[in-house]
């Protein structure tokens, strides 16, 4: 999965799951207010990712997470590192 596929698929659930606009989810947007993210909204996401995307994020994994390009990256680390593993 491209990094291109990567952010449209997460563009598309997080519109979908968290109500917010397409134009809002840039690169540079910090991913917590942007989505209005509380604790259990958290969890929610990282359902969601297991299931487009296959991996599973930890808490561990949004330390550091400040942006949308630091989310689609983790995502794609992820996935890598779930292919190495193979």
């Amino acid at each position: 999965m491209t990094r291109e596929e990567i952010i449209k698929t997460a563009n598309s659930f997080l519109v979908e799951e968290f109500e917010v606009s397409a134009s809002s989810l840039l690169p540079d947007a910090n991913l917590r207010e942007t989505l209005g993210l509380d604790s259990l909204d958290y969890v929610d996401l990282v359902v969601i990712i297991e299931s487009h995307f296959g991996v599973k994020l930890g808490e561990k994994d949004f330390v550091g997470l400040t942006t949308f390009d630091d989310f689609y990256s983790c995502i794609e680390n992820k996935i890598e590192s779930k292919k190495m593993s193979l």
